[in-house]
């Protein structure tokens, strides 16, 4: 059976994409400890047509694998053009720092896995909406899968 794949509407040559990239300060392995401040940046590009209404950041953590998959948000800012929030600059890039907490710890386990993201979520006024996050390590707990500690061979 031959299936035809969709490509998404091209842009015209030289036009930028609308995006947000977030960034995470030093640490090439992207691994950090309890206590130790996570700090990075965000921008907005190719931001034209449509205005920026808000700009959510948030460090989290959640859960892959077996059973019920859970989130946990550690820190979270809303950044508005409301006169009682902080507003953003959409042409540089906007800081952000968070203390991490004690617990839970990244983890790669044979049924399930821990992962913790720095998040930025961009509303445009269009109705659009500009995800991006980046993956960072809290802790070093060793990988379950590494040390062949799982029963199951095909898990890792």
């Amino acid at each position: 059976m031959y299936v035809q794949k969709t490509q998404p509407p091209q842009q015209s040559p030289g036009a930028p994409s609308e995006q947000i990239e977030i960034w995470l300060d030093g640490r090439g392995a992207r691994l950090y400890y309890p206590g130790e401040t996570l700090s990075g940046s965000f921008s907005l590009s190719g931001i034209y047509s449509s205005p920026v209404e808000a700009v959510e950041v948030s460090i989290l953590w959640r859960t892959e694998g077996k059973g019920n998959e859970d989130v946990g948000v550690h820190e979270f800012w809303r950044l508005t053009n409301d006169a009682e929030n902080r507003w953003l600059d959409p042409l540089r890039p906007n800081r952000f720092s968070s203390v991490l907490p004690k617990s839970p710890l990244s983890y790669d386990g044979c049924l399930i896995k821990l992962r913790w993201y720095a998040h930025a979520r961009a509303f445009l006024s269009s109705g659009k909406q500009l995800v991006d996050e980046t993956p960072f390590r809290l802790g070093d707990l060793p990988d379950m899968r590494a040390l062949k500690l799982c029963s199951d061979p095909e898990l890792y």
